[in-house]
């Protein structure tokens, strides 16, 4: 199959280039994000491949249905960024990458709560300048500390047995609640209970119409003082102003973020030799308390390497007129 891959950075390339020996697929790479105003470079090809921060709505989906495509591969597992149910009054085939590390995300996820907690961040940036005072670096054991999980699918589960192994007390909330996962240690509550409860709250499930902005100025209110707050799921799920609000006052004590609500214009890009516009994200910038790093949470030789094989063996699955497993239905999947 002929397919376009937008948004294609070198790593792309590079792993999808190796996996595509197994499978022949004829694969142009293009740095463009998709949206209206690239939407042509798509005209001809069966297949486009498109990453989080494509935009791949209704009027997008149609110019793709008159030019020709018939299949878009999502290189990920969430699938917000999609009018699935236009997708599928145009009969356009969406096949997603259900599963390519759990453990990738995970481990950033806890590398992002070891670094504030100790302030890893700062203290490197002091040694290199011959700062090696101990002020202001004080952190908290991690231990005998409750955290609470929003989300406990494929990621959320890595989540829980690792933060076990550190020995705190886990709060879990997920609509489709995992039993199997409970224990002295861990039990689902309500997500006010969570909230009130929680020193630190990590979340861990997709963007849907009812999980956006769920971190928002109530929800804020209800967070312990000094709460530490972890996102590396999706951007939008943070009210990103009210959480301003909340560093500003000091009833969070810390924040870490892989992902932000206005990604699109920023991350995946080299902006250092520019002036980044984006007042809200340079606000963000300004507080000592905050680690933000650039979605980079799944980037993983493993997760590329599974993201590439899944993708292009939908991509045969659909050649062949056979399920792959991975299609994305107007029923969206449940779990994140």
């Amino acid at each position: 199959m002929r397919v376009a891959l937008f948004s294609s950075q070198r790593y792309d390339r590079d792993s999808f280039s190796f996996v595509n020996d197994a499978f022949g697929h004829d694969l142009v790479f293009l740095e463009p994000r998709l949206s209206q105003e690239s939407v042509a470079l798509a005209r001809g090809f069966p297949g486009v491949c498109v990453f989080v921060n494509d935009q791949v709505d209704a009027p997008v989906l149609r110019a793709l249905h008159d030019d020709g495509t018939r299949l878009v591969l999502l290189r990920s597992a969430g699938f917000n960024q999609i009018d699935i149910e236009e997708a599928a009054r145009l009969g356009i085939a969406v096949a997603r990458v259900p599963e390519y590390s759990p453990h990738a995300v995970t481990e950033h996820t806890i590398g992002l709560i070891l670094s504030l907690d100790r302030k890893i961040h700062r203290a490197f940036n002091r040694g290199r300048e011959g700062n090696f005072s101990l002020d202001g670096l004080l952190g908290f054991d991690l231990h005998g500390k409750t955290v609470g999980i929003v989300g406990t699918g494929r990621i959320g589960k890595v989540v829980v047995r690792i933060l076990r192994g550190f020995g705190c007390r886990l709060l879990l909330h997920d609509p489709f609640p995992d039993r199997a996962l409970e224990g002295d240690d861990a039990r689902y509550v309500a997500m006010e209970d969570l909230l009130e409860e929680s020193d630190v709250v990590t979340l861990h499930c997709p963007l849907t119409p009812q999980t956006r902005h769920l971190i928002d100025v109530v929800a804020l209110r209800r967070m312990k003082p000094g709460v530490m707050l972890i996102n590396t799921s999706r951007g939008p799920l943070l009210d990103t102003r009210a959480v301003i609000e909340a560093l500003k006052t000091r009833h969070i004590g810390s924040l870490g973020l892989d992902v932000y609500e206005e990604e699109g214009d920023l991350f995946f890009r080299d902006l250092s030799d520019q002036v980044i516009t984006d007042d809200v994200f340079t606000r963000l910038l300004t507080f000592p308390n905050v680690l933000v790093t650039s979605h980079q949470a799944f980037f993983t030789r493993e997760a590329l390497h599974n993201i590439a094989t899944t993708t292009l063996g939908n991509a045969a699955a659909f050649e062949r007129n056979e399920p792959s497993g991975n299609e994305v239905l107007p029923a969206a999947v449940r779990r994140g």
